[in-house]
């Protein structure tokens, strides 16, 4: 039997208020919960992102593995085309440099920008990976 849905993916920041401040005040993103130091994590339509202090990852905790990561990640979020401009503004009127422009030959465009921690943010069109 084929897994189902994506539960939760995780990105590491070692300033876990500058990424509540972007995920939540830029992106809008509800706060589910927050575990002390270690991390948080943020509701994205039925899936949960979670940004864990990789310090702190590293040691285990209530029988969760050690886990952790070096350098940047990478997230996409989905968004129709007819919003791409109204978030264009959005992310500008914050401060956030788009990196990064693509338009995808099975149509639709991605916008990429940076969150504090490096790691690379898309807004990815709803067709990009969608089944043939």
């Amino acid at each position: 039997m084929p897994l189902g849905q994506l539960s939760e993916a995780a990105l590491y920041t070692s300033d876990l208020a500058a990424a509540e401040r972007f995920y939540h005040g830029v992106l809008g993103l509800e706060v589910v919960s927050r575990f002390e130091d270690r991390g948080m994590s943020f509701r994205c339509g039925a899936t949960v992102l979670l940004l864990f202090n990789p310090a702190r990852t590293r040691v285990a905790d209530a029988g969760v593995p050690t886990h952790g990561a070096t350098g940047e990640g990478h997230i996409a979020f989905v968004l129709d085309d007819s919003e791409l401009e109204t978030w264009r503004e959005r992310l500008q009127e914050a401060g956030v440099a788009i990196e990064s422009e693509v338009e995808w030959p099975e149509g639709g465009r991605s916008l990429y920008f940076r969150d504090p921690a490096g790691n690379s943010v898309e807004l990815a069109p709803p067709t990009l990976w969608r089944k043939k």
